[in-house]
């Protein structure tokens, strides 16, 4: 194994550490706001996986490329799938509606 290797995986390791930490302790209230910049931060991660399984790289990269791409993709709708079920909660209901 080559120095970079090892720095990468550190850096992985050190980033899910962290992410963890860090959405673990998010209070209730904050969660539409923080999703809504998830999927912005994940739509930006989206444009660089389909740069990756576009560009004129290796097989490997075509296939990880897509890989990335169908994930960022997930992500992206049930985020946004996510929110806007977390804003419904909050509007009023519609009692005694007239017909």
């Amino acid at each position: 194994m080559n120095l970079t290797f090892v720095m990468q995986v550190y850096v992985f390791m050190l980033a899910a550490f962290v992410g963890y930490q860090v959405i673990a302790r998010v209070p209730s209230l904050l969660h539409t706001p923080l999703m809504s910049a998830a999927n912005a931060i994940t739509g930006i991660s989206l444009v660089g996986s389909l740069v990756a399984a576009g560009g004129p790289y290796s097989q490997t990269s075509h296939i990880l490329g897509m890989v990335a791409v169908t994930a960022a993709s997930i992500n992206v709708v049930g985020g946004f799938l996510i929110t806007d079920r977390m804003l419904r909660m909050f509007k009023k209901k519609d009692r005694g509606a007239k017909p």
